[in-house]
């Protein structure tokens, strides 16, 4: 009887129903129970997702809530118009006409009808404010004529209408005024360049590796257009939470990362794609960091490249971001261009490849101090996980030489003169010196 409700359990299972007797508990006794040494040991709690401050797109995660001083967007409303989404845009865009032709036209309309111009309209010898107004829909249209200057030659205001010739000014003011706001807005929203920024490319990983016996943070940048970017320049910030020494936690805080403004590096002349290096020295955030820390850390690279459209001399800002876990210690980028006939090829197929290649997984400080104080030959085996050992035997090299050869180094030694001095002074560069003899 308990192996048929087992199996009837476990066909259940199988097929997705809960079985009876399993029952829902309250919410409050479904909550994150407290971990013990047994728990970890089935299964570790799987890492809570991090949030990025900036997406890959260059959008800010960060949203303003609680905002008591609205009135402020009002202040500014030509800005507020413009941040607005599209579909808002148009919205109002066509309801600020229709409302300010409604309430002209409804003007236009009160004036026939204080003047009685609806009543009197067809007797012979009236002389009406506007001819042909008869209705609120003639008046209507004929607000829509005077705002747009459309001018059909039907309706007119005559000059027996005081009240309509300043009324007729005042459309003409307003109604310039709205056209002024309203183009204005729909222009600058439509050359915005931040549809530039879409062609502005950044890798998807930063590297991490050596160059020049310095260890460098390095990510890639790339424009796909002609028509190039104007005074780029691009800067990092280093998003990371931090507690002080007097104990305030400071969380999401900003941290500059050098890459270049002190040397004018950060100038870019963004023609072909470029790898921006960031040189992880005293000054830099990375500087004790080794490779067993970072994968400890929690942080976020922010990268904004700033520069004009060439083609419209507008201010344009691409950004993105790293998280610690797409920052890659020991890799380089894949070389993209390449010298064709006539021209050099971008190959944007490779953009994001990087390649691995030998690193220490020190910290960058462990690092100069190995090079600092080791010999030379220590600097050069610090840089190989495996280092090989070539040793050198004469005797096993002469074995090795053929009779010819053998022949050859005889009627040199013989020669003498002064291609003997020469052979002999290749030689002594070229053969390393032995200050015991052979060795054994």
């Amino acid at each position: 009887m308990a192996g048929d409700s087992r199996v009837l359990m476990d066909h259940n299972m199988e097929i997705g129903v809960t079985p009876a007797q399993v029952k829902k508990l309250p919410k409050h006794l479904r909550e994150a129970q407290i971990s013990t040494e047994r728990t970890h040991l089935i299964s570790d709690p799987a890492k809570k997702p991090r949030q990025r401050y900036v997406q890959k797109d260059g959008k800010c995660n960060v949203h303003h809530g609680n905002v008591q001083e609205t009135y402020r967007y009002l202040s500014d409303l030509f800005t507020t118009l413009v941040d607005l989404r599209w579909r808002l845009s148009l919205f109002i865009f066509t309801l600020v006409y229709v409302v300010n032709w409604l309430f002209f036209g409804f003007l236009w309309w009160l004036i026939a009808l204080i003047r009685g111009d609806l009543v009197h309209a067809d007797e012979e010898g009236w002389t009406p404010c506007v001819e042909n107004l008869n209705s609120f829909v003639s008046a209507f249209l004929f607000s829509i004529e005077t705002e747009t200057t459309i001018g059909y030659g039907y309706r007119v205001i005559t000059e027996k209408c005081p009240e309509g010739i300043i009324l007729l000014l005042v459309q003409a003011i307003l109604g310039s005024i709205v056209n002024a706001m309203m183009v204005g807005c729909m222009f600058v929203k439509i050359s915005q360049p931040k549809n530039r920024a879409e062609t502005l490319m950044f890798s998807h990983n930063a590297v991490i590796s050596v160059r020049d016996n310095k260890m460098c943070l390095m990510f890639r940048v790339g424009d796909l257009r002609n028509s190039h970017i104007v005074e780029a320049s691009i800067r990092a910030k280093l998003i990371r939470s931090q507690q002080t020494k007097e104990g305030e936690f400071i969380p999401l805080n900003q941290t500059d990362i050098n890459i270049g403004f002190d040397t004018g590096d950060d100038r870019l002349f963004l023609v072909s794609p470029l790898i921006i290096s960031h040189e992880i020295n005293e000054k830099s955030p990375f500087w004790e960091m080794s490779l067993a820390q970072m994968e400890k850390e929690e942080f976020e690279i922010v990268v904004i490249l700033e520069g004009m459209v060439e083609a419209t001399g507008m201010t344009c800002q691409a950004r993105s971001s790293y998280l610690d876990t797409e920052v890659l210690w020991g890799y380089r980028f894949t070389p993209v261009l390449s010298l064709e006939k006539g021209f050099y090829e971008v190959d944007y197929n490779n953009f994001h490849d990087v390649y691995e290649t030998n690193t220490p997984t020190c910290s960058a400080k462990e690092m100069a101090a190995k090079l600092r104080d080791g010999p030379l030959l220590p600097q050069l085996s610090l840089l190989s996980p495996e280092p090989k050992m070539h040793t050198f035997d004469p005797l096993d090299r002469l074995s090795k030489q053929d009779p010819l050869s053998q022949d050859e180094e005889k009627e040199d030694r013989d020669s003498g003169g002064d291609r003997g001095e020469t052979n002999g002074s290749a030689a002594a560069l070229e053969e390393p010196p032995f200050a015991d003899g052979l060795p054994d």
